[in-house]
């Protein structure tokens, strides 16, 4: 089958060859699926989607009516895809249900420890020879109260992790999770954990329920010197509420590897041109903020995890199976 995979990054478009060599052809290409990229896809019957695609209905029309029939998408999260749509125009639909936890686990302690020992700005004076400590007094992570909002497998290997430092946890969930029981964690209300936890970390997708589950009512409960992560979806976070909540001084850190606002803007270089996005401009000011481009899954084994899949989901497909992966399944 011919496949155009779009929002290819330069380190994953080998990975992406090697596990399609001698079984698909594979078209790369590193700008992402929207309705103005669309109709690259005409007379491709298989489309591969990055996570910052906008798959909504004008999308899925052009791609429909170009002739794909398959779109596998090469990430967790779907709330960027209209499924009704997909459905209507016969549209199958599928996409990555699990990958190494352990990447985006791992990452957001690498965020949090980055701004808890303010190595962003360390590392920026020692490379202009400015060896002084001041400004960059950090806290002992053993002791900490930290709070997991979303007690997944991504949570779990996050409280873990909590746990080797040494922490006391407090979970929130709609249920509970029997390892994270078995650290010691305590579930309890949100406002409680925001209330007690020293360190937010967030690991919830992204629903109608969970869109702004951190908002100025919630940042008003944290601790003035409490560390905010989040490593899942930027809509958790309301970035204005955020933005005027460390202005007012409050926040000691805040690591965000994900941005509400990020499609068009991350995985991309705007280094000469700049941005237009006035929130996410004001919030790398910070000197306690650190960005990184959704990134915390990008590591070898979560990315060869996420193209075998893809490359199984294409495979049932071809062969008239559905999986697990399936959101959409064939009309």
């Amino acid at each position: 089958m011919e496949i155009l995979a779009y929002g290819v990054q330069t380190d994953e478009r080998s990975l992406l060859e090697q596990a399609f060599a001698g079984r698909h052809e594979l078209r790369c290409l590193d700008v992402f699926l929207n309705r103005d990229t669309a109709p690259l896809a005409t007379g491709h019957p298989v489309v591969s989607s990055s996570v910052n695609a906008v798959l909504d209905a004008a999308t899925l029309t052009v791609l429909a009516a170009g002739g794909t029939k398959l779109i596998a998408q090469r990430s967790t999260g779907f709330n960027n895809i209209d499924l009704d749509a997909a459905a209507e125009l016969g549209l199958t639909i599928a996409r990555v249900s699990h990958y190494s936890p352990f990447s985006v686990a791992e990452h957001a302690w690498a965020l949090a420890l980055a701004v808890n020992r303010r190595l962003t700005r360390a590392a920026t004076r020692t490379r202009e020879f400015d060896f002084r400590l001041d400004g960059l007094l950090g806290r002992d992570v053993h002791g900490m109260t930290v709070g997991v909002i979303g007690t997944g497998k991504i949570g779990a290997c996050f409280a873990r992790i909590a746990a080797g430092f040494g922490t006391e946890l407090l979970g929130w969930d709609i249920t509970e999770n029997p390892a994270c029981l078995d650290l010691g964690m305590h579930y309890t209300e949100l406002p409680e954990l925001l209330t007690r936890a020293d360190l937010v970390s967030l690991h919830v997708p992204l629903v109608p329920a969970t869109h702004h589950l951190i908002d100025g009512a919630a940042l008003a409960r944290m601790k003035d010197d409490a560390i905010l992560v989040n490593s899942s979806r930027g809509g958790l976070i309301d970035s204005a509420a955020l933005v005027e909540t460390l202005r007012a001084g409050r926040l000691s850190g805040v690591g965000l590897d994900v941005y509400e606002e990020e499609t068009g803007v991350f995985f991309t270089d705007r280094s000469i041109r700049g941005i237009t996005d006035d929130t996410l401009a004001r919030l790398v000011t910070f000197p306690q903020v650190l960005v990184t481009s959704h990134q915390a899954y990008f590591t070898r084994t979560a990315v060869g995890q996420i193209i075998d899949a893809t490359a199984r989901n294409i495979d049932d497909y071809a062969a008239g199976r559905t999986n697990e992966n399936t959101l959409v399944p064939r009309a």
